[in-house]
C-alpha cells in the first residue's frame, strides 16, 4: 500500500499547510479527500489501455463534470474473461475506473448488474459526496457494457 503521507508531502506548500480544495465548497486537507485504496488505484492503475479482441466496447460521459470512462471487455464462457479501461476525468475518477475493470473479471452479467455506486464507494474507503459521481460512472460504464454485451 502507498504511503498516503508520503505522496500528499509533496502537494503541501512551503508552510506545511497543505493543498486545501477551493471551488467545491469544501476546505479540507487532501487527506482527507482521498483514502489510501483511491490513492493506490489513482497511482498503480490497474488494467489500463484498450483491449484487442474485445467482445464489447462503451464510452461513457458524465455530462455534469465531464469526466470520460472508455471501458472494453471481452467474454468467455458466459463470464468477463478480461477488462481494460481508459479514464479523462479526476482522481476518483480514474481510482473507480480502475476498481470496475477488477471487480468486473469473472463476473456473468448477472452478478455485473448487482454492482452498485455504493459498492464501488464502500471498497475504495467510502467517496464523499464531492466525488461520488465517479463511482456513479463507473456503474454507469458497467451498465452500458452489458447492453452492448446482449
Amino acid at each position: 500500500m502507498p504511503d498516503r503521507t508520503k505522496f500528499l508531502k509533496g502537494l503541501e506548500g512551503d508552510d506545511g499547510t497543505g493543498l486545501q480544495l477551493r471551488g467545491l465548497g469544501c476546505s479540507r486537507d487532501t487527506s482527507l479527500m482521498y483514502s489510501d485504496a483511491v490513492l493506490d488505484h489513482f497511482q498503480n492503475p490497474r488494467n489500463v489501455g484498450t483491449l484487442d479482441g474485445a467482445t464489447a466496447k462503451i464510452s461513457v460521459e458524465n455530462p455534469v463534470c465531464g469526466d470520460i470512462l472508455e471501458l472494453s471487455a471481452r467474454m468467455d464462457a458466459g463470464r468477463i474473461a478480461e477488462a481494460r479501461f481508459r479514464t479523462r476525468g479526476c482522481v476518483t475518477a480514474v481510482a473507480c475506473s480502475s476498481l470496475l475493470t477488477e471487480l468486473l473479471r469473472g463476473k456473468t452479467p448477472a452478478e455485473v448488474r448487482a454492482i452498485t455506486p455504493e459498492q464501488i464507494s464502500e471498497t475504495l474507503g467510502g467517496l464523499p459526496p464531492a466525488t461520488f459521481h465517479a463511482a456513479q460512472l463507473a456503474r454507469d460504464a458497467a451498465q452500458a457494457l452489458l447492453a452492448k454485451l446482449k
